[in-house]
Order: C-alpha cells, then structure tokens, then sequence
C-alpha cells in the first residue's frame, strides 16, 4: 500500500487515531466514554499518554514534536516502534502495518525500516566502536568483511574515524552520540527515530551534534522523526514540526508558521521567548540601520 497525501507526495509515516492508555484494563476501556477519560485523567495510577492522535510525514521530510516533560512525546516515538505497544489506533511507515505485525514481521521491520536513536545512547559497553556501529548488520547475518566496510564508512561520516577500537567508556558523550547515530543510519534504514538525542550533551557539543544531523541529511534524505522539548533545536532541524500537550497535537505547522501564528495560549508561551528574542534583534537591526 502506497500512502499518498493531500499534495500527492508520498507519506513515510501515517498514524490514524492512535492511543496509548497506562492503566491496568486499558484494553477495556470505551474510548468514546468521555466520562470514563475524565477519570482517567483524574487518577493518580492512570495515565493517558497518547490520545487519538492523527498525522503523517512525508518521505524526507524531517519532523519534529516539541512539548514539555509529561506530553507524551517519547511515549509515541516509541508507539512507532511498538517499543511500546498501542492500546488503540494505527500506524503504517511505508509498506509496513506496524500495529499488525507478529512477532517475527515485527523484528523484520526493526531490522530494515525504521532505526532509533535513544537520548542515552545504548550502546553495548563491552564492544568497540566498530563492533558496535556494524552490530544491526551481524543481526542480518552479513559477512563480517562487508559489514565492517560498511560500518567504517559511517564511523568517517560521523569524524570517528581514529576510533574504530575504542569503547564506549573511552569516549565522551558526544563521541558516544556519534556511534548511536552511525549504528542507525549503517543500515541504511529509510525512517530514523531520535528520541532527545542531543538533551544530555553541553551546548557546544549539542550544536556540533545538530549540524552534523544537518550535514548528514543533506546527503541521505531520511524520513526523520526527531522528539525533543527545546525550541531552537527544533526550528533548526525541523521541516515541520508538531506541539504536542496531554497526549495530542495542539499545533501542526512549519517553524516560521509556529513562530508567527500560535493556535493557543499554550503554544504562545512555548514560543515567547523566542518571538523575544527575535523582536530584539530586528530593533536592534532597525537602529543600527537609522543610524547610518
């Protein structure tokens, strides 16, 4: 199944409807039982994580979900994956019916579609770089010469190259970043997932990080799906991007549109200190040029 949107370009990723309830009997739930979601919502024990939410991502684009801590954001990056398993709702990434997928086709899709990039990393402690970056191709059952020639060449894409024998302990945490990011992409999957990948870097290491995904695309043209809670980050990487609060999109729309436009009271606060930021700098543009 081809999925094609309204511009007649086709979608990487489209989820219709898609919940995800932490609760003991969430299967039992009535979804359309809005008194029943309420209390949901009221509970200490209960959660409502993900909540009917509907989009789709182009192929190449690079989309971003902005939200504060609690939005849910990491809980649907990992609902594409069934890292977290939806209670209701769909999701197909290209030719895959992610949700219906067994056990099997599910490792399948793993393997070959869709690659994740953690905020920590993940990286096994007790192999090397090298080992590391050629591991997902070990699990495809290549040969070692060929999965080596192929996980050298992405340890050069990243500036790795001089470390191809190390081990994960022995590099920083930038330097670790760069190993998650070539484990992902050796394997050349079509759809990358990056969940904060750059949150716990420092801010020098957290640009380099960010324009080096900025190179990278430019020579790959991932579909991107790339969660983190800054703003600037995301209207840096983001083709388009998503706000999201209790479980949901409040606001769909390119940087510039959310920037100048927000739909509600909540994304105008995400977005004040950056509309700030800007205003100052064009008086300050505008006095410069007055006063020549």
């Amino acid at each position: 199944m081809i999925i094609v949107n309204g511009n007649g370009t086709t979608n990487a990723i489209e989820v219709s409807n898609l919940w995800k309830i932490f609760a003991t009997h969430a299967g039992q739930i009535d979804l359309s039982d809005e008194e029943q979601l309420r209390t949901l919502d009221d509970s200490d024990e209960d959660t409502v994580a993900v909540r009917d939410t509907s989009f789709s991502v182009p192929k190449g684009e690079v989309f971003v979900v902005m939200g504060l801590s609690g939005s849910g954001k990491s809980t649907l990056i990992r609902c594409l994956l069934r890292l977290i398993e939806p209670t209701a709702g769909s999701i197909r990434i290209n030719d895959w019916d992610v949700c219906n997928l067994d056990t099997a086709q599910l490792t399948e899709f793993r393997r070959k579609e869709a690659a994740m990039v953690f905020q920590h990393y993940g990286l096994l402690p007790h192999r090397t770089v090298l080992d590391n970056v050629a591991f997902g191709l070990k699990l495809q059952s290549m040969k070692k010469s060929q999965r080596e020639e192929q996980a050298r060449h992405w340890i050069d894409r990243v500036g790795l190259s001089d470390f191809e024998k190390y081990y994960p302990a022995q590099l920083s945490g930038g330097m670790q970043q760069r190993v998650g990011i070539a484990r992902a992409l050796v394997c050349d999957p079509p759809v990358l997932l990056m969940d904060e990948p750059f949150s716990g870097l420092d801010p020098l290491i957290r640009r380099e990080m960010q324009d080096e995904l900025v190179s990278l695309q430019e020579g790959v043209q991932k579909t991107i799906f790339f969660v983190t809670h800054d703003l600037d980050e995301g209207m840096r990487l983001g083709d388009r991007m998503a706000v999201m609060r209790t479980g949901n999109f409040v606001q769909v729309g390119t940087p510039d549109e959310i920037l100048a436009d927000p739909a509600d009271d909540y994304v105008a606060r995400f977005v004040e200190d950056k509309r700030k930021q800007l205003e100052k700098a064009n008086k300050r543009k505008t006095t410069g040029a007055e006063a020549k």
